[in-house]
C-alpha cells in the first residue's frame, strides 16, 4: 500500500501518520525514518493502549534516540519497537512491514493489519 514519498520522511524527523484496520477495527499507525531506514508501528503504547505522539506526528524523545510515549514516558528502540525504559520494559510496539522503491514508501498488510475497508468508518 503506498504511504508517502521517500522524501517525506526525514531521518529523525516528523512521522507520517496513517490509519490501518486491525482485526476489523480502525487503528492509528505511524512511520519514521531512523538511520536511513523506514520503520512503521501501530500508534499504541505497549503499556496502556493509548496513542503515543505528544503532538501529531511527533514521536521522538528530546535526544532523538528513542520513540517516546507522551503519556507514560516509555522509551522504544526505533529499530525494533522494544521498550527499553518505562512501565512496559521488554514489551514491543506492533511493527508494520515497509519497503522503499522508486522514491516511494509502501506498507504491507499481514494477517492482523489490513488497509481500511471503509476509510470513513470510525
Amino acid at each position: 500500500m503506498p504511504l508517502c514519498a521517500s522524501e517525506d520522511l526525514a531521518d529523525l524527523g516528523q512521522a507520517v501518520c496513517f490509519d490501518v484496520e486491525e482485526f476489523g477495527r480502525k487503528a492509528p499507525a505511524f512511520a519514521v525514518r531512523y538511520e536511513g531506514q523506514v520503520r512503521a508501528f501501530l500508534n499504541r503504547c505497549a503499556h496502556v493502549p493509548a496513542e503515543m505522539d505528544w503532538q501529531p506526528g511527533q514521536f521522538w524523545d528530546a535526544d532523538r534516540r528513542y520513540i517516546v510515549c507522551s503519556i507514560h514516558g516509555a522509551l522504544y528502540e526505533p529499530t525494533t519497537g522494544r521498550c527499553v525504559s518505562g512501565p512496559c520494559r521488554g514489551a514491543r510496539l506492533l511493527p508494520i512491514r515497509t519497503a522503499e522503491q522508486g522514491g516511494q514508501v509502501c506498507w504491507y498488510p499481514d494477517e492482523r493489519i489490513q488497509p481500511l475497508s471503509n476509510p470513513s468508518h470510525p
